[in-house]
């Protein structure tokens, strides 16, 4: 028996273990290949000062106040770094998030669970579509990118995706139900600590408002009814958890945390600005399932074969009034489309059950087999050019003489055969399903080492960086300070904090000398007040460059010392 016979006929209790395989090739294997990201280098450089001393409820970046995002996701990463010690290893400091991509991912399978328990189809497989559809959010592309990178995203989407899943276990059970209001009311708290209002502007409003409206969800208000207390305990609890932290802000740095709220506020309007179609791709960030994401987009196809498995009306409604919302938001970025993906998943699942179903027919109908080939066909043709590509672009570590390009040979040359027999000949839905996670699995699992060399193959090895700076044992012990604002990517790597330092000021005094000085002028000296030339000097000691080649520019290290006389 193969495994996608397996894969088939599995049972409930071994739905686990397929959902976990997925988010383990999704989120873990080589977790610490792509180099660090802006955002990242932000958390990091934040967690990295709590971990060594520093508040954990008024977070600090490179010396100065950080209260641009709350503050969870940091505490994640500190907590960690209490526990293994100060590190640099990507992988181990993106654990926190990975772990949430995973959690979301069963978070989002409960909450499919209870969109589709009462589904007239759902009886001959029960809760069959809901595990479809967490396969298939854990193996799209945007949430293996997102579940890699140790910022707020995930964590903030994770725990409203729980908070929905509680939320709805609750109406949809005929007692009170109080302590699921209250696990609701907890996790949508700490998506506010996650990241302030976006998951409730992006997953929770859209959400809401359309299980309130009749024509999609037609027991939704009666159940709101019904649960009235168990909703408001659910609101106080979620005032309670996700406003402590800014209400101890707003006490005790006022007018900082005003000024930044400010600068929020103004940034969704004015920085990343796109215009409003930017979302309309969304369907793309499906991955390897972007043709049964098209499929089960296109309505009057897709709503009569789908609205046995899953309540597509609502599953719809649900996803376009997200999309109009996020459309809305003059700021824009890949990553803010992560509110559509559970809905897109659920419509998806509907898609593979209809598909599932009607290859037990005596006949397949002619729409469903021209999708089958389609998405047969793509998948066909990804297979065949992966290791193709691998030669024409000369991938680093996978020259045809290799062990890898041998193993990305058999594994991608195994799935075309597949694919070609079951898929494109026979037409069998299963096998494409398991061929897909399969091929995002053998991508992430074969491909992914070859990124960074990948993205460095035309820098220049012989450069010096600023970590190369932060191994001389003699500046360890020194301070160190930026007489410019030194970018935070340059500040994670330097290991330690690098403070601006600004002597105009009328406040400012002498640091501790000496002192480790960067700067992209050479000239320390001048740019130093009048008063304190005569009794210092500057000599230049090292330098780094900012990037992969010299085209990237370059910053000197000085150190400030008091004259000898």
């Amino acid at each position: 028996m193969d495994t996608t016979t397996i894969f088939r006929r599995c049972v409930p209790r071994q739905r686990v273990f397929w959902v976990l395989l997925v988010c383990l090739f999704s989120f873990f294997v080589h977790l610490g290949a792509p180099e660090v990201s802006l955002m990242e280098s932000r958390n990091f450089v934040a967690a990295r000062e709590m971990a060594a001393g520093g508040s954990w409820l008024i977070p600090t970046m490179n010396g100065e106040l950080r209260l641009a995002k709350p503050p969870l996701p940091t505490w994640a990463v500190a907590a960690l770094l209490k526990v293994v010690g100060p590190t640099q290893n990507l992988a181990v400091l993106r654990l926190p998030a990975a772990l949430m991509a995973t959690l979301l991912i069963f978070f989002f399978w409960g909450l499919a669970r209870e969109l589709t328990r009462e589904q007239p189809a759902e009886a001959a497989a029960p809760g069959r579509t809901a595990w479809l559809s967490a396969l298939v959010l854990g193996s799209s592309l945007l949430l293996v990118t997102t579940g890699r990178e140790g910022q707020w995203d995930i964590f903030s989407n994770c725990f409203m995706v729980g908070s929905l899943w509680l939320l709805v276990r609750g109406l949809n059970s005929a007692g009170a139900s109080y302590g699921r209001f209250v696990g609701a009311g907890v996790l949508l708290g700490c998506s506010f600590l996650s990241k302030g209002p976006v998951a409730l502007f992006g997953l929770l409003l859209p959400f809401a408002a359309c299980y309130c409206i009749q024509r999609l969800n037609p027991a939704g208000r009666a159940r709101l009814r019904v649960h009235r207390g168990g909703l408001l305990v659910a609101l106080l609890i979620a005032v309670l958890v996700g406003g402590a932290w800014p209400l101890y802000i707003f006490e005790h740095v006022q007018p900082a945390a005003l000024a930044v709220a400010q600068t929020e506020v103004t940034a969704w309007r004015e920085r990343h600005v796109q215009a409003w179609w930017y979302y309309l791709n969304f369907p793309v960030f499906a991955g390897v399932w972007a043709v049964v994401a098209l499929a089960a987009l296109a309505v009057p196809y897709a709503r009569r074969r789908s609205e046995a498995y899953i309540p597509y009306v609502f599953a719809l409604g649900w996803l376009l009034v997200t999309l109009v919302l996020l459309s809305a938001v003059p700021e824009k970025k890949e990553r803010y489309m992560l509110p559509l993906m559970p809905p897109l998943a659920l419509l998806m699942g509907g898609m593979l059950r209809h598909w599932e179903t009607s290859r037990t027919l005596p006949r397949l109908r002619p729409a469903d087999g021209v999708w089958l080939r389609v998405w047969a066909g793509l998948l066909l043709l990804v297979c065949l050019l992966v290791p193709v590509a691998m030669v024409v672009i000369k991938l680093p570590g996978f020259e045809p003489a290799t062990l890898r390009f041998g193993a990305a040979l058999g594994v991608f040359g195994s799935l075309a055969v597949l694919v070609w027999r079951q898929g494109w000949q026979r037409r069998q839905p299963v096998h494409l399903t398991g061929a897909s996670a399969a091929g995002m699995a053998a991508v992430l699992a074969l491909l992914m080492p070859a990124y960074p060399v990948w993205e460095a193959r035309k820098g220049d090895g012989s450069l010096r960086h600023i970590s190369d700076v932060r191994e001389r044992a003699e500046l360890q012990r020194l301070p160190w300070v930026g007489q410019q604002e030194v970018h935070i990517k340059q500040v994670w790597n330097a290991g330690r904090s690098i403070p601006t330092w600004h002597p105009d000021t009328t406040a400012a005094e002498l640091p501790s000398l000496p002192v480790v000085v960067f700067s992209s002028d050479p000239h320390v000296l001048e740019k130093l007040p009048r008063k304190w030339r005569a009794r210092l000097r500057s000599e230049r000691i090292d330098s780094f460059f900012l990037g992969r080649t010299a085209k990237d520019g370059w910053w000197m290290v000085s150190l400030l010392q008091r004259k000898v006389n």
